[in-house]
C-alpha cells in the first residue's frame, strides 16, 4: 500500500488540514470517521478526550491497560496515520477499508484480524411481499498487545451500547482487549439468534398460506425468502472457523480467562448455523410444494376445461349436422322435431355434466 501522509484527510479547529512534522503524525481531535478513542487501565476508562497517538502513548508510559479506537467506514487517508502508530499489516488495513469481506481471522505478527458480518432484520408487512427482508454490514477488528481497533461498515452495527455496558464492567475490561474482541463477537452472535428467529416466524407464516386452501403464494416469493435466508448463511456459516479457533488457543493476544467465554460463543453460533440450514432445507421443501400445488390446480383446471368442452361439443355437432341444409333429413320437416332434438341435446349435456361432477371434475 503506498504511503499516504498520516491522517491528512483529517481538518481540525479552523478547517486546517493536520500536518505531519518531522515524519511523524500529528494528534488531531476526534473526527466524523473516529466514533471513540478511548484509554483502559487497570478495567477503567480514563477521562478526557485522546487521539490516537496520546492514546497509546500513555497507555505504553504505563506499562498497562489498553487502547479501543472504534471508526466507522474510514478511507486510506484517514486510516493510514493509525496504521503507521499501530503498526497494522498493509494487508489487513487494505481488507479494513473495502466492505464486502469473508468473516475470517488472520494473524500478522503480534496483531490478529477478524472480519465480522453483522445483519440486521428489515421490518415488514408480510413476508409475501417484502423486497429485503435481511440487511447486513461489516466489523474488522485489529487486536493487540494493548489495542483493539474496530473498523465498522453498514449503519446498523453501532457498538455504541456494548461499549457503554464494559465501561460499567470493569472486572471484565481488565482481561484486557480480547475480552472487548470477544464482546463485540457475542454482539454480533446475539443479534444473529434475534434475527433467525424473527426470520423463523417469517418462514411459519409463509408456510400456513402455502398449504392454505385458496392461497396467493407463489414460487417467487419463496425464492426470495430463500435468497434473504442464503445471504444470512454467508454471514454465519464462515464464522464458525475463526470462533473455534480463538476459544482454542490459536493466538497468545487471546488468554487463557477469555477463551473459555469464546467456547459460549461457538456454542451460541451453532445454533444460529443449525437454524439457518434447517430454514433453507424448509424452503427446498415449500418450494417444492408450491410447484407440485400449482401444477395440481393445472390439471384440476385441465379437466374442467375438458369436461365443460365434452359437454359443449354435443350440442355443437347435433347444430353442425341439421346446418348442412339437406332436404332429405330425418325429422326436417316433423312438426315435433325441433323440440324433440332440443331435448335430446340438454338430456345428453345434462347426463355428462352428473358423469363429471360424480368424478370430480366440475
Amino acid at each position: 500500500m503506498p504511503a499516504i501522509p498520516s491522517l491528512g484527510g483529517l481538518r481540525g479547529r479552523g478547517g486546517n488540514r493536520a500536518k505531519a512534522a518531522l515524519g511523524r503524525p500529528i494528534p488531531v481531535p476526534l473526527s466524523a470517521y473516529v466514533v471513540d478513542c478511548a484509554v483502559y487501565i487497570e478495567g477503567k476508562r480514563l477521562p478526557g478526550r485522546w487521539t490516537h497517538a496520546e492514546a497509546i502513548a500513555e497507555v505504553r508510559k504505563q506499562h498497562a491497560g489498553f487502547v479501543w479506537i472504534g471508526l466507522h467506514e474510514p478511507d486510506s487517508e484517514q486510516i493510514q496515520g493509525i496504521a503507521e502508530t499501530f503498526g497494522l499489516h498493509e494487508l489487513a488495513v487494505e481488507d479494513a477499508l473495502e466492505a464486502h469481506q469473508r468473516p475470517k481471522l488472520e494473524r500478522y505478527d503480534e496483531t490478529l484480524f477478524l472480519v465480522l458480518k453483522t445483519v440486521r432484520y428489515v421490518e415488514h408487512q408480510s413476508p409475501t411481499t417484502a423486497n429485503e427482508i435481511v440487511e447486513t454490514g461489516e466489523l474488522m477488528v485489529f487486536l493487540g498487545r494493548d489495542f483493539v481497533i474496530t473498523v465498522r461498515h453498514g449503519n446498523h452495527s453501532g457498538l455504541a451500547r456494548l461499549r457503554r455496558d464494559l465501561d460499567d464492567d470493569p472486572e471484565r475490561l481488565d482481561l484486557g482487549p480480547a475480552a472487548v474482541v470477544h464482546a463485540i463477537a457475542d454482539h454480533v452472535v446475539d443479534h444473529y439468534l434475534e434475527v433467525t428467529s424473527r426470520i423463523e416466524a417469517d418462514i411459519d407464516e409463509i408456510e400456513a398460506q402455502v398449504f392454505a386452501p385458496r392461497s396467493s403464494v407463489s414460487a417467487e416469493q419463496i425464492y426470495l425468502m430463500k435468497r434473504e435466508v442464503l445471504e444470512l448463511r454467508r454471514a454465519v456459516m464462515p464464522l464458525a472457523t475463526p470462533v473455534s479457533r480463538l476459544a482454542e488457543g490459536y493466538t497468545r493476544l487471546v488468554p487463557d480467562e477469555v477463551r473459555s467465554y469464546f467456547r459460549d460463543v461457538a456454542d451460541h453460533l451453532a445454533t444460529v448455523s443449525e437454524r439457518v440450514a434447517a430454514f433453507d432445507e424448509l424452503l427446498s421443501t415449500l418450494v417444492d410444494a408450491t410447484v407440485a400445488k400449482i401444477s395440481l390446480q393445472q390439471n384440476t383446471d385441465m379437466r374442467k376445461i375438458t369436461a365443460w368442452a365434452a359437454i359443449i361439443t354435443v350440442p355443437t355437432m347435433i347444430a353442425g349436422i341439421y346446418g348442412m341444409n339437406f332436404d332429405y333429413m330425418p325429422e326436417l320437416h316433423w312438426q315435433f322435431g325441433y323440440p324433440i332434438v332440443v331435448t335430446v341435446i340438454l338430456g345428453i349435456c345434462l347426463l355428462l355434466y352428473r358423469i363429471f361432477r360424480k368424478n370430480g371434475w366440475l
